[in-house]
């Protein structure tokens, strides 16, 4: 593609050199840089990709893209060298890529999911349902990849950094993808990896603290801002009623076309008549001229919300509405309330919550319908917000029978200093608890001491197939270590 045409919507430009040459390829990482490329250099938050451009020249590139403020003089440019300053090189790589890849999201309805809480869960149910009507979907968020029904990869992250979005954006286009549900994360949006996107429904699920920290949001007000860039960039739009954020929406919006759902207040797509169990819930919403029983195999209220913005979603698509009641009946998601079948048959939850109100919901909900203790494990991860480690143990210790404090991903800090943390929340509570900080043997400590009227919830790590460990991750898929702890026990 030639230069100038991946210029096309990118403000405040300033260059000098040929914008009529033909682009072959466009990286921000130096060693990816080939003959005829384009090297936009980003300052990262550990290294700065200006550092990198001769290395980029030495590669290959023809094009340098540089931000505003950086010193030109300091480099040696060959004439054959086009030089671009931008505002913003995230912001110019990300719309520069869905130039370069001929904009793909255009060629399928794109749906991006927000909210600190819900967003994997709702995505992979509009994707059940999407492909129970017969639809080829696409699907990028926090567990995977899917292309059609097939696992692509796992992620890195909830939203894949701008160019390899783009690039995944133009293989599903080119595979015919019809729909692509998408996790849309506050820092995707911060750090404008989804300019260039057209969105044709966003949603919010929900808001409380969480990701603030210094690599992430400095404070609550910065996080939710950076949630509400998605709904500046559609203008048909789903809200959760219930949630005092995102009741605000609507009003901050009035010329979107949004939607309402909710359990306690009225909405659009109202939950009446529930029904919570230790496997599944059950509620009446109006799916067409009459309030129809929906039952997802997934326990908890925050499953009634999930189930009704993917339900609102696939309505205003047009997909029937026996579709969706069986879609929902079916699905399943790794890592959310997922019960591992053992040869003990004791419950055992493996659940991502992460967080503090995460961690309350899910030993609420379980609290509620388990007739034996509750038996929390869980740790909190490394790098990120200290500030919440002592109160998710104060409310573990409120809410669980007997809780095993230990390691999550600690990454690059002392995972003694963080169980510590969180034991100073614990001690304020009567809560029986011990300190084991290897999780393996954690969950070993919680199988054995449970039984079949127990249940043991292992938080925090999810879908995860690792633990990180300074700047490395190691082998941990706690599904595989639970069946190994158990086949050597019994």
């Amino acid at each position: 593609m030639f230069l100038k045409n991946m210029l096309v919507g990118i403000e405040g430009l300033k260059a000098k050199g040929d914008l009529d040459k033909e682009i072959l390829g466009i990286d921000s990482n130096s060693k990816n840089i080939k003959n005829g490329f384009m090297f936009v250099a980003i300052k990262g938050f550990s290294v700065d990709g200006h550092k990198f451009i001769e290395e980029a020249i030495k590669n290959g590139a023809i094009v340098i893209v540089v931000e505003e403020g950086f010193d030109i003089k300091s480099i040696k440019f060959s004439e054959n060298i086009t030089i671009i300053v931008a505002k913003n090189t995230r912001e110019f790589l990300a719309i520069s890529a869905s130039n370069f890849y001929d904009n793909p999201s255009s060629k399928f309805k794109l749906i991006g999911i927000t909210g600190t809480k819900g967003k994997t869960t709702t995505t992979f149910m509009i994707k059940e349902i999407l492909e129970k009507a017969g639809k080829k979907v696409g699907l990028i968020g926090t567990i995977a990849i899917y292309i059609n029904g097939e696992k692509i990869k796992d992620s890195d992250r909830t939203t894949p950094e701008s160019l390899e979005l783009q690039q995944l954006f133009a293989k599903m286009a080119q595979e015919g993808v019809e729909y692509v549900i998408m996790e849309v994360s506050s820092q995707s949006l911060k750090l404008h990896r989804v300019d260039g996107c057209e969105f044709d429904f966003v949603a919010f699920t929900n808001f409380s603290e969480d990701h603030i920290s210094a690599k992430e949001h400095p404070n609550i007000k910065d996080y939710f801002e950076s949630k509400m860039k998605l709904f500046k960039m559609c203008q048909t739009g789903f809200v959760n009623i219930d949630d005092l954020q995102g009741a605000k929406i609507p009003n901050m919006f009035p010329k979107s076309e949004i939607t309402r759902y909710g359990i306690d207040n009225s909405g659009d797509f109202l939950a009446k008549d529930i029904t919570i169990t230790n496997s599944y819930v059950d509620f009446k919403v109006k799916l067409t001229d009459r309030n129809d029983r929906v039952k997802v195999d997934i326990p908890g209220r925050f499953t009634v919300y999930n189930a009704l913005l993917a339900i609102a979603i696939c309505k205003k698509i047009g997909i029937d509405a026996e579709v969706i009641k069986q879609a929902l009946l079916n699905v399943k998601v790794p890592g959310r309330s997922e019960m591992v079948d053992n040869k003990l048959e004791i419950p055992i939850m493996i659940d991502y919550a992460h967080s503090p109100e995460s961690l309350q919901n899910i030993l609420k909900a379980v609290k509620s319908y388990t007739r034996g203790r509750v038996i929390s494990v869980f740790g909190c991860g490394g790098d990120r917000d200290s500030h919440k480690r002592p109160i998710m143990g104060e409310i573990s210790g409120k809410i669980a029978d007997y809780t095993i404090i230990t390691s999550d991903n600690p990454r690059t800090e002392d995972p003694k200093i963080i169980v510590d943390q969180i034991e100073e929340g614990i001690k304020k509570t009567k809560g029986k608890y011990e300190v084991i900080i290897d999780r393996k043997e954690a969950i070993e400590k919680a199988i054995k001491m449970a039984n079949k009227t127990d249940i043991i919830v292992l938080a925090g790590k999810g879908h995860e197939p690792y633990q990180e460990i300074n700047g490395k991750k190691f082998d941990f898929d706690e599904r595989k270590i639970v069946k190994e702890i158990i086949n050597q026990k019994s």
